[in-house]
């Protein structure tokens, strides 16, 4: 039954796809990184409606005073503060394991055993890649458009996989598509969701 639950986060991504483009940004993304004030009320209120959100928007102006004198670091150098270490260990972790996942679907592509963890450990360092870059360029993109995009792609790359899957006992060649599919359904979700 792995496919049904494979075509279930499908169908949950498709459905996000559809009704994100709806929704406004963030306001907290929208006042601390763009600095927009009349986009954050008007965010709030297209997200909460017709109320007063000065007490919210206050808490935010606050957060935004605390904020200004710290730095925006970028990757390496949240890599290099030690007291982050505890964190990116947990992540990491959850991060590996979450490879496991997909032991199933290269037993289903007919791989050698004996090759399996290694294109495991593959997945897990092209996922890591691609939370490092999208980690990179959402400032530039905003999550929005990440999402959307990381949501389309992963909604195609699966339609691809399932199709791929279906075939492969009558042409060879497409378990070797369908590794390859996984690797890019984890880089899309590793750059967009």
């Amino acid at each position: 039954m792995w496919n049904v639950l494979l075509s279930f986060s499908g169908l949950v991504a498709l459905i996000q796809l559809l009704f994100l483009p709806f929704f406004p940004e963030s306001p907290p993304y929208l006042l601390l990184q763009k600095d927009d004030k009349a986009g954050c009320l008007k965010a709030m209120k297209q997200l909460w409606g017709e109320e007063n959100y000065q007490t919210e928007f206050d808490d935010l102006m606050k957060e935004k005073a605390m904020t200004k004198g710290t730095k925006i670091m970028n990757v390496l150098e949240v890599l290099r503060e030690r007291s982050v270490y505890p964190q990116l260990c947990a992540m990491l972790l959850l991060l590996l394991s979450l490879q496991l996942c997909g032991l199933k679907i290269f037993l289903t592509a007919n791989l050698q055993e004996s090759i399996i963890p290694y294109v495991s450990l593959g997945v897990s360092i092209s996922e890591l890649i691609a939370i490092i870059f999208c980690s990179s360029i959402i400032d530039r993109f905003g999550r929005r458009t990440l999402l959307c995009g990381g949501y389309l792609l992963m909604a195609l790359i699966l339609v691809l996989l399932e199709t791929s899957l279906l075939l492969s006992d009558q042409f060879l060649w497409l378990r070797y598509c369908s590794v390859i599919l996984i690797f890019l359904f984890i880089i899309a979700y590793g750059i967009g969701p």
